[in-house]
């Protein structure tokens, strides 16, 4: 097993595991906040820079466009230089177009700084990376899920806190558009200081760092093909083209309802900017629980009835978030979408955590490509709900359209099928990984 842990000591921090555990989660906050900070303010950028909708929805796909291909790239960079070194640099560099919004101007600088904050989102796959090589397969779903809920928690953060942000600056004094711009610097500074605390007490896996251990000519990472030549070899197993799939299907759709839900509600039920934000934001909180939800009940699921039951989990929960969402697009009242849009919202976060639980188990020797492959697949879905918007001019008709789709993409998490060979590799690595928790002390985790 190579060192990986076999259980999660929440309150541990001695162990690299635990500390990449904790740190992985918190650098992905940082990052999801920063993604979405600007977000719940667009009603203010709207007015000042008098964009149309056609405008406000070219930004809402720029938003998430650019992670399409930062999540392609980050998985092989994890290979290669490892999660330490990649999510470092993605922080620091990140940070650098979220303090440049306070520079913006017009439509034009706004999209261009919208879209090169959308790269910060690539941290999800350096999270599930780090989780991944450093967490045994009995918990390795519960890891993943739990670590990238806590992470995604940041965007409900952002709806409830940025706003808030807002009213305080207003509250001093200062106007509406200077306001939205100095509050986009908390954003940056979370960013830089997570980023030196991921250098400073992290490591790439149980063993060491990458570059440490391929200079004692021990292999780091997926194998010993690391990078591009992983890619590749994850391009070619169909499995991950399905899950990217339903990760389209349910994170996507969790993209999608940050960038325009706090909108979407100020517009068809009248609320304002602060009663829009936290309703938007109890979606995204969501996260902090369901997320880990998916994954434990992936990991239990699969230790009474083999790896297998993790694709009809997986079904299942997207069948139960597209109901949910046919029900948010006709809601007639506030009250009705809220309580709405937070059921679809327990499944969508659940289904998020149930293809992360699996995704481990697709090829151990290409796991960066893989994880980055999948983890673009949810933001293909963001843009393609985006570009959808353009077509219908309806956000309603949108996520009327999106139910249909994630009922119907819940049919690819039946598609992934394992060989009996497979399955007996992976039966005997839980097994061992099952030996070592019944040898272990006793300590407060998550089993």
């Amino acid at each position: 097993m190579s060192g990986k842990a076999t259980r999660i000591e929440l309150f541990q921090w001695r162990t690299p595991q635990m500390r990449a555990f904790h740190l992985s989660w918190m650098a992905f906050f940082a990052c999801f906040f920063a993604w979405f900070a600007v977000a719940p303010l667009m009603p203010l950028v709207r007015a000042e820079f008098r964009l149309s909708p056609d405008q406000v929805a070219n930004i809402t796909i720029a938003a998430v466009a650019v992670t399409i291909f930062g999540r392609l790239l980050v998985g092989p960079l994890c290979d290669r230089l490892g999660p330490r070194r990649t999510y470092t640099g993605l922080l620091l560099l990140g940070a650098i177009p979220v303090f440049g919004m306070a520079l913006v101007q017009g439509y034009t600088s706004f999209l261009v700084a919208r879209l090169a904050i959308g790269a910060v989102g690539a941290g999800f796959v350096i999270t599930q990376y780090h989780t991944s090589v450093m967490f045994a397969p009995n918990v390795v779903g519960a890891a993943n899920a739990t670590a990238a809920g806590w992470g995604n928690a940041g965007g409900g953060a952002a709806q409830a806190v940025m706003p808030l942000v807002l009213a305080a600056l207003f509250a001093l004094g200062v106007g509406g558009g200077l306001g939205w711009r100095i509050a986009m610097v908390l954003p940056g500074v979370l960013m830089v200081v997570v980023g030196i605390l991921y250098w400073k007490f992290t490591q790439d896996t149980p063993e060491g760092d990458f570059r440490a251990l391929r200079a004692r000519g021990v292999t780091g990472g997926s194998g010993k093909q690391g990078g591009w030549a992983a890619f590749r070899q994850a391009a070619g197993n169909y499995r991950v083209w399905m899950l990217f799939v339903t990760y389209a299907g349910c994170f996507g759709i969790e993209l999608f309802v940050h960038g325009v839900a706090a909108s979407y509600y100020i517009d068809r039920f009248g609320l304002d900017l602060r009663s829009a934000g936290l309703a938007v934001g109890g979606f995204g909180l969501l996260a902090l629980f369901a997320r880990a939800m998916g994954g434990v009940a992936s990991d239990r699921l699969a230790r009474r009835q083999g790896l297998q039951s993790r694709t009809r989990l997986l079904c299942v929960l997207m069948l139960c978030e597209g109901v949910g969402l046919l029900w948010f697009s006709n809601a007639q009242a506030a009250r009705t979408a809220v309580t709405a849009m937070l059921a679809f919202g327990l499944f969508t976060h659940m289904a998020c955590g149930a293809t992360y639980a699996l995704a481990p188990f697709i090829d151990r020797k290409a796991l960066g490509g893989v994880t980055g492959i999948i983890g673009a697949g949810g933001n293909v879905g963001a843009v393609a709900a985006g570009f959808l918007q353009k077509f219908t001019g309806s956000v309603q008709h949108t996520f009327m359209v999106l139910g249909g789709f994630v009922i119907a993409g819940s049919l690819c998490a039946l598609a992934v099928r394992f060989s009996r060979e497979h399955l007996a590799d992976e039966e005997r690595l839980y097994q061992e990984a099952l030996q070592q928790v019944s040898g272990a002390a006793p300590a407060l985790a998550i089993d």
